[in-house]
């Protein structure tokens, strides 16, 4: 296992209850790199994505789970957090009675208090958020707002890429992040997912659909069915499942 792998998935067998979801399942993601998986519904994509960032609800069975050289298989997900994973839902919930500024600077503090670093008072924390909402153009009035209620999609997802961005995290899972947008809410969305990608990081998005990787584009393209990755390309191979469908590769 080289420096370099931010992610090493091997043999990975999920059931939820006694139902197999993932079943044999090898993903090996680099800094630096972005990666989508596709495939039709119910192919075990979002699964995956709890699995890795720690939902409790599924079982893992077989196989292992390595994050920066760390086997994380059996780790908590709010370890699993402090260590750099980061899941954006595909459905974000709503939180009444909760300020956005409240709920975000308390994930930042667990995070900081996790590495024995200082955590921020409510006005240093707003000159940090402040620069963040202006990086990625979003009304500061967003702040006062409690989390994602009465939300439109396309805000929801920015929340999502503001704790992403806030969080500095090693992975962001972004599961369907383009769900649900209009045109100019997904080119927004996904400038600021590029804005946010860098040599140091990592990106695996998982969506239907090609038309978010015209605008961010992924090193690799997996293909996903029946709870495995059974085909990897590059980002061609999304244009022409497309074109296509999922019968091009089989």
């Amino acid at each position: 296992m080289n420096e370099q792998n931010i992610l090493d998935i091997r043999n990975l067998h999920v059931f939820i209850k006694d139902k197999p979801i993932i079943k044999g399942l090898n993903l090996s993601i680099n800094k630096g790199e972005i990666h989508a998986i596709m495939g039709k519904n119910g192919s075990g994509k979002s699964t995956l994505a709890k699995v890795i960032a720690g939902h409790p609800n599924y079982n893992v069975n077989q196989g292992s789970i390595y994050f920066q050289q760390d086997n994380i298989t059996n780790e908590e997900a709010d370890i699993r957090s402090h260590k750099g994973i980061f899941l954006a839902f595909q459905y974000p919930i709503e939180i009444p009675g909760v300020s956005n500024s409240d709920f975000l600077r308390l994930a930042y503090n667990s995070k900081q208090k996790a590495y024995n670093k200082k955590e921020l008072d409510p006005l240093s924390f707003f000159d940090l958020i402040n620069k963040k909402i202006q990086d990625i153009n979003i009304d500061p009035l967003f702040l006062d707002r409690n989390v994602n209620e009465g939300f439109s999609g396309g805000e929801k997802k920015k929340n999502e890429i503001l704790q992403m961005s806030l969080l500095n995290s090693k992975l962001s899972i972004l599961d369907e992040i383009d769900s649900g947008l209009d045109i100019d809410a997904l080119k927004s969305i996904a400038n600021n997912i590029n804005l946010l990608s860098n040599k140091n990081n990592s990106i695996l998005l998982i969506t239907h659909y090609q038309r978010l990787l015209e605008y961010i584009k992924p090193n690799y393209v997996h293909i996903m069915d029946n709870g495995q990755i059974i085909y990897t390309g590059d980002k061609e191979t999304a244009i022409k499942i497309e074109k296509y469908g999922y019968n091009y590769i089989k």
